[in-house]
């Protein structure tokens, strides 16, 4: 942990508090019952609506800029105990320790129960009509914990009620191909797309980067398996790390891989690397590749975005990539 490391604040203990596991490494499994679970372009800035079954993640990868949302999670949580607003019947208040917000992140798994139900009541085809419902934009939706919860089976078979609506995922799991016939049952309705993220195909260099998710290989026959069965399912490198995993080379071997198994559109974006994720990723830098450290010092200390130099240059060089092995042009996250 670096010096100065913001930490959450110890909250109360509640009667509604409730820790559904926990496991050895230290981990809690926290529920909670969300007010809402349907996030709107306009609150994103994304061009897509989006759903997260769970906050934080059991992967915990060094680079993750999803840790920011855990924070803000958990912030909000802390503010609305402290201010002691009056809690509606169910609500869940979990006892949250001490910790700082990058270990928080994969320490603190909250389980968002009843989110399928929060969905069917909020969800308005009309509005959402022309966008995508995407799932896991902030969380793995298929990490070890949707093994036990369900939560992502549950929201896509809400979904799978609804005509001519368009829903994406993004995972790093095997777990997807289990539902496999829910992504059937949503494409014959509307439009089903499955999203394998994988930055590098170097196992070793995989596990130093993200130690607890799925190795390259694992990623690339669950993306077979999920084209063999008629899933329009895509790669997404990301992110993508200068210096590191940015290549012409690896990637190249990437998507000829990927290509192999299957895919026929691919997609790319460059590191964002927000306060959260720099407490983990920059000791990790500076450990692992220690003569980057300086170049990611200086790139990222005014933007959570790396440089516009070097985004519109991977652009560039995933466009000849993509040509190169036979991609379908496609727009980002179509």
């Amino acid at each position: 942990m670096s010096a100065g490391a913001e930490q959450l604040p110890l909250l109360p203990p509640e009667p509604s508090w409730k820790v559904l596991d926990e496991r050895a490494r230290g981990t809690q499994f926290i529920a909670i019952t969300p007010r809402s679970v349907l996030n709107s372009p306009a609150t994103t800035g994304m061009d897509f609506w989006s759903v997260n079954p769970y906050v934080g993640c059991e992967f915990g990868c060094s680079y993750c800029y999803a840790r920011e949302p855990h924070r803000h999670a958990a912030e909000r949580e802390a503010r609305r105990i402290a201010a002691g607003t009056p809690r509606r019947s169910g609500d869940a208040a979990p006892l949250l320790e001490p910790l700082p917000p990058w270990l928080a992140f994969e320490r603190q798994i909250l389980i968002k129960e009843g989110a399928a139900d929060r969905l069917t009541r909020t969800l308005d085809p009309s509005k959402v009509g022309g966008h995508t419902v995407m799932i896991g934009t902030a969380t793995d939706p298929y990490q070890p914990a949707e093994r036990r919860f369900r939560i992502t089976r549950s929201l896509l078979e809400a979904l799978a009620a609804y005509r001519d609506i368009s829903v994406g995922l993004i995972t790093k799991s095997p777990l997807v191909t289990r539902d496999i016939d829910l992504f059937r049952r949503i494409a014959g309705r509307g439009r089903m797309r499955v999203h394998i993220s994988l930055a590098t195909l170097d196992a070793r260099l995989a596990r130093r980067l993200e130690a607890r998710s799925p190795i390259p290989a694992v990623r690339l026959r669950a993306l077979e398996r999920l084209v063999s069965a008629g899933i329009d399912a895509r790669l997404l490198v990301a992110p993508v790390l200068p210096g590191i995993t940015d290549g012409t080379k690896a990637l190249g071997r990437l998507l000829a891989a990927a290509r192999r198994a299957g895919a026929r559109y691919v997609s790319a974006g460059a590191l964002r690397l927000g306060p959260a994720a720099r407490a983990t990723f920059l000791p990790l830098l500076e450990r692992e590749f220690p003569d980057l450290w300086r170049r990611y010092h200086l790139s990222y200390q005014r933007s959570v975005k790396a440089p516009e130099a070097y985004r519109q240059a991977l652009e560039e060089r995933m466009a000849a990539l993509r040509e190169r092995h036979g991609y379908l042009p496609s727009p980002e996250m179509d």
